[in-house]
Order: C-alpha cells, then sequence, then structure tokens
C-alpha cells in the first residue's frame, strides 16, 4: 500500500514532548500478555512498506490499550522505516479509552489502538474518530472494521475454553458456552470479568441473545462458583495447574506458553465449530482522533498496521489471527480460521460496554 496516499490530509504538525507513560495493560489488573522469547524485541531491520514513499516527520502520540509487549516491537518498526518520532502512553484498554474522551479536543494523542471491538466502538458512538479512507478500510474483510468508517481492526483472537488436559478431553467438553451453567461445572470455572475483551464477549452476547438470556448466563456462572481473576494469563495457568479445569479466554494466551514448554505445557484450547457466541472473533482495532495534531502520520500508521509486515509479526509473534488476505495463519496450534464457522456479529455495535458493565455488576460478576 502507498503511504503517500495520505500525506495532503494536513500539514505535518510537531507535539510538545509527551512523556511516555507504562500503564496496565489489556486487562484492567495489569495482566501482561508476554510473547514468547523469539518475540521480536524492535531492534530488528524491517523491510518496511514506507521505504520508498515521500518522507513522513513530526512526533506521533499513539493511546495504546494493547501492552508494550505486543504492540511496542511492530510500532517501533513503523519509526524506523519513516523517521516519525513515536510516543506510546501505555494503560488498560478501557483506561485509555476514558482518557481520550476525558481529555477531549486537547488530547495529545494521534491514534488509539484498543483490545477490542468494544472499546474503539465506544470512542466511536463518542464521535472522537476521523473517517478512514474507503481504500484503507477496503484493505480487511467489511466485518473487521466500523459500519461507519472510523475505525478498523488490525489484527483478530477468537473466544475459546482453555481446559486442563489431564481433567478433560475436547471431546469431553460442552458445544455451548451456555452450558457451563449446568451444576456439573460448580467450582470448575475460571473467568476475569474485568478483562476488556471479556465485556466486548459479554456485549456481543447481549446484542444476539439478548439482555435476559445474557443475564441468565451470568447468573448461572456465579452460582457456579466461577474463580475470578486478575486476567487471562492468570485464568490461563490456573487451569494448567489443576486449580480449575476449564477457563474462558482469548486464544492467543496459550500460544506464549507452548513457545516455551511444548506439549508439558498442561493446558489446551477448545474452539467452537458450530457458530456458538463462545466462538466469538473479535478484534484489535485502531483509529485517528479528530483532533489528532499528526493526521498524515497518523493515517500512514494505520496503513502500516495493516500492511503485510505487521500483519505477519501479529501472526508469527503474538499469536493472532492476521486479518489481511493472503497473509498465512498463526502456527500449526491455533485453528486454521476457516475451520471455525464464527458467528457473525456486526462488531460496530459492541460499543456498549457501560450496559454490559452494569449488567456484570448486577449479577455480581463485578463488585
Amino acid at each position: 500500500m502507498k503511504l503517500h496516499r495520505f500525506f495532503m490530509l494536513a500539514a505535518l504538525v510537531a507535539l510538545p514532548l509527551f512523556a511516555v507513560a507504562c500503564g496496565d495493560d489489556d486487562d484492567d489488573s495489569g495482566d501482561n500478555e508476554t510473547p514468547p522469547a523469539s518475540a521480536t524485541s524492535g531492534d530488528s531491520s524491517p523491510t518496511s512498506q514506507a521505504s520508498a514513499e515521500p518522507e513522513i516527520s513530526g512526533q506521533l502520540v499513539v493511546y495504546s490499550g494493547r501492552s508494550e509487549d505486543l504492540i511496542g516491537p511492530i510500532l517501533e518498526q513503523f519509526e524506523a522505516a519513516t523517521g516519525v518520532d513515536v510516543r506510546v502512553r501505555y494503560g488498560s484498554t478501557p483506561a485509555m479509552a476514558a482518557a481520550v474522551l476525558e481529555e477531549g479536543e486537547n488530547s495529545p494523542a494521534d491514534v488509539y489502538i484498543g483490545q477490542d471491538a468494544g472499546s474503539v466502538g465506544q470512542l466511536s458512538l463518542a464521535g472522537v474518530f476521523a473517517p478512514l479512507p474507503e481504500e484503507l478500510l477496503a484493505t480487511v474483510p467489511a466485518q473487521f472494521s466500523s459500519e461507519s468508517g472510523d475505525w478498523v481492526g488490525i489484527s483478530g483472537r477468537v473466544r475459546v475454553v482453555v481446559y486442563n488436559k489431564e481433567a478433560h478431553t475436547a471431546d469431553s467438553l460442552p458445544d455451548s458456552i451456555f452450558d457451563y451453567t449446568d451444576p456439573a461445572w460448580k467450582g470448575k470455572i475460571g473467568w476475569a470479568p474485568t478483562n476488556a475483551s471479556f465485556q466486548s464477549f459479554v456485549t456481543a452476547m447481549r446484542v444476539i441473545h439478548g439482555e435476559e438470556e445474557t443475564k441468565a448466563w451470568l447468573e448461572g456462572i456465579v452460582a457456579n462458583g466461577a474463580m475470578t481473576y486478575s486476567g487471562n494469563n492468570q485464568v490461563l495457568d490456573a487451569v494448567a495447574s489443576g486449580e480449575v479445569e476449564v477457563g474462558f479466554v482469548n486464544h492467543y494466551y496459550l500460544g506464549p506458553r507452548l513457545a516455551e514448554a511444548g506439549d508439558s505445557f498442561g493446558a489446551a484450547n477448545y474452539y467452537f465449530t458450530n457458530g456458538d457466541i463462545g466462538g466469538l472473533m473479535n478484534v484489535a482495532g485502531a483509529g485517528v482522533l479528530k483532533s489528532a495534531p499528526n493526521p498524515a502520520a497518523a493515517m500512514a500508521l494505520i496503513e502500516f498496521l495493516l500492511g503485510e509486515e505487521a500483519q505477519v509479526y501479529f501472526a508469527e509473534e503474538t499469536f493472532e489471527y492476521p486479518l489481511l488476505p493472503g497473509v498465512p495463519p498463526p502456527a500449526d496450534y491455533i485453528a486454521p480460521l476457516e475451520s471455525l464457522n464464527v458467528i457473525e456479529v456486526d462488531l460496530s455495535q459492541l460499543g456498549d460496554v457501560e450496559a454490559t458493565v452494569a449488567l456484570l455488576q448486577e449479577t455480581g460478576a463485578l463488585p
């Protein structure tokens, strides 16, 4: 793709010095999604899509709800390829979204990157994003971008049930997420209700199945004494150790553990292949703020994240599903997307996170 398509959007504006603030990770608790030791550290020599394009300059401020371990290396590659001075403020996805809303037009941020469609959808509903060019949105399949055209998915992840391999096999597990309300699962479930991706999943359940059925599911899981953890890595480790038998997480948390421990790791992913909401496919998403001081560089970054280099990085280093057609899927032990028959959900409808949090509180999933 050609970065110069966006260079005439606005004059480049240099920002005041912006201190990098390290905050919470994708989970509200600060749960680190740590890639395996083989993941890039940002000091490699990138083969950039931008090297032959007209130079862009200035400072670019990114508010990231994705952890530095996950998104930092590819942002560093963009910086090396373009010469743009990229400053990143890291924090939890909800905290970074709240910062954008609180700061309003005075925000120094150019780009917001969120862990899930719910977070970018929430900001879209608030009207803070600038429209993205149609040709940029067309880079990925339509279901992975905003219906209003102001944000786009950059990588994909599927909801799974991670299970203890000594306690279960894939064939012994229910084929619907709703079956985990059965009393037979009492004391055997782990979850992380503060996690933004989990809240986005519950929002999708509300959209597809309605408020009452979603409320009944949450009440059933609470009644089964689900163990609450601070983040998805903690859920995964609890399942692997046998503290609980199953947990509700995204598929890519397992990848680093398998890369480190191989088949000796005590947990495996169960993928829903029947269109159940338990196998929701969500995306990490990004948008350019209307108030962005450097909109040309911001648009260039979005385009870079959708380019082959970044998409291969997401597949090989963070174990996510690439959204760019033609990019090879992740590792062999991650189920091919075409085999999953994932439920079709309009991801642009997942912005009503406040109502989801209220429902989680009402049912006792959150205090």
